[in-house]
């Protein structure tokens, strides 16, 4: 059985997906990060840097970081469709755009609200912070042509490969989740907001979605909606 320790509003979202669409046996370890148990001497043999997740394989291999997690949970099971097979243009697709959001856009997603932690100078925090809102806003604009490419070669469907659902959306709608501001990032990225409701409106992924995201107002009913 796998083991998850996560987070809600944490990289623990996208795992805990796709372990639930594969129907993955598994359990939920709740971390009280307001405790610091995440600063815990039991938690730092499992991440020593103390970041949400971590996940406890069946043979007792200890996996962090969400994207690697969930590329190695696709793997374990295949037969859940969660990405195109290897070798793929298709496949080429979804990794391209989640190492993106990986790499780029939650980085500077970090800046924006962390930026304190990018600059040893106190005088340079706010042009740090205002870099990472510029970033953010640039690569989410890269992220809603990457969709309007795919409904023309795909057709309109809500996900980045059109009709067929994947793990590169269900990595997407988890960094819109964490936006500044989502009512005006919704506004302005109408193609990732119509892919964030069809995921959290997948049986699957509903009641997660509760989990992570129900104290965000203008996202928290996602879940409820409508996966057309």
């Amino acid at each position: 059985m796998y083991r998850l320790y996560w987070k809600r509003a944490t990289g623990a979202f996208a795992p805990n997906c796709v372990l639930a669409e594969a129907g993955a046996p598994h359990e939920r370890v709740l971390v009280d990060v307001a405790a610091g148990e995440h600063h815990g001497s039991e938690y730092l043999k499992l991440n020593p840097r103390g970041q949400i997740p971590a996940l406890v394989l069946p043979d007792g291999t200890v996996m962090t970081e969400s994207l690697a997690i969930v590329l190695q949970l696709c793997d374990s099971f295949p037969e859940a469709g969660l990405l195109p097979a290897p070798g793929s243009s298709r496949r080429a697709r979804c990794l391209r755009w989640m190492t993106f959001g990986a790499v780029d856009l939650y980085e500077a997603d970090l800046r924006f609200s962390y930026a304190e932690r990018y600059t040893v100078d106190p005088a340079g925090v706010e042009g740090v912070r205002e870099a990472g809102r510029l970033a953010v806003e640039r690569d989410w604009r890269l992220i809603e042509a990457a969709l309007g490419e795919t409904e023309q070669h795909e057709g309109e469907g809500p996900f980045l490969l059109g009709g067929r659902f994947t793990a590169a959306d269900i990595h997407l709608a988890m960094l819109g989740g964490w936006h500044h501001d989502i009512p005006a990032f919704l506004e302005a990225s109408p193609r990732a907001a119509r892919l964030m409701r069809a995921v959290a409106a997948r049986p699957a992924i509903a009641p997660l979605w509760r989990d992570y995201y129900g104290h965000k107002p203008a996202i928290a009913g996602f879940g409820e909606a409508s996966a057309s």
